[in-house]
């Protein structure tokens, strides 16, 4: 079911993240598993297969830094500020992330299945393969980013938005969506669970472009 924006059944907005750094250090090592980062400036660093996991990231700020294969399953990411990182690979498997700011990625292949994420915001670049599968999201925010082939299966969303974002061939299956704001993707194209977005919010012309997608999945044969 698709529902509007007035009255009672208008979609809530999701609450951005307000992260106010701290003076940072700089760091000029690397990451340890169960590692405790606090305060730290990590500046065009390589961690490409690194191993931080169960590691906790809090006031930090990741800039220009390198993440093919790093290993942060579990890590917790907490008021951090995350510019142009890239990498193919990264495991973020069962993290959490809050009050996070992921600005111009260039990511492939992320793991976040099973991940908590909570007033996080993701502005610019691109993520292919996004792998959020039974992810709990909570006040979301993908805004000017392309996102390619994410998986969203199993995963519960509320109170996330697409701003000026594209969403290409997504798979929604057994997903459940509340407050999820869709009308701003562009294209917004589903390969699977367009029938699960009982929750969301799209636009007329979505509706439209989405209604072969939403037919087969019915089951429902169109003749003229």
């Amino acid at each position: 079911m698709v529902r509007g924006e007035t009255g009672a059944g208008s979609v809530k907005a999701a609450r951005r993240p307000e992260v106010r750094l701290p003076e940072l250090r700089g760091h000029g090592g690397g990451l340890e598993p169960d590692g405790d980062y606090d305060g730290l400036e990590f500046r065009g660093a390589d961690l490409g297969g690194q191993d931080g996991a169960g590691a906790r990231f809090m006031d930090c700020a990741l800039e220009e830094c390198a993440l093919d294969e790093t290993r942060l399953r579990r890590a917790r990411v907490l008021d951090t500020v995350l510019t142009g990182v890239r990498g193919v690979g990264t495991d973020l498997a069962e993290a959490t992330l809050r009050d996070v700011e992921l600005r111009d990625p260039r990511l492939g292949g992320v793991q976040l299945h099973g991940a908590v994420l909570e007033r996080v915001r993701i502005t610019g670049g691109k993520i292919d393969y996004l792998n959020l599968r039974s992810a709990r999201l909570t006040d979301v925010v993908f805004e000017s980013c392309v996102l390619v082939e994410p998986d969203f299966s199993g995963a519960r969303l509320r109170r996330v938005e697409f701003v000026d974002c594209a969403l290409k061939g997504a798979d929604f299956g057994t997903a459940e969506l509340t407050d999820v704001d869709l009308r701003r993707a562009a294209p917004l194209e589903i390969a699977r669970g367009v029938g699960r977005l009982a929750g969301a919010v799209i636009s007329t012309g979505q509706l439209l472009d989405l209604a072969p997608v939403l037919a087969a999945e019915l089951g429902i044969r169109v003749q003229d």
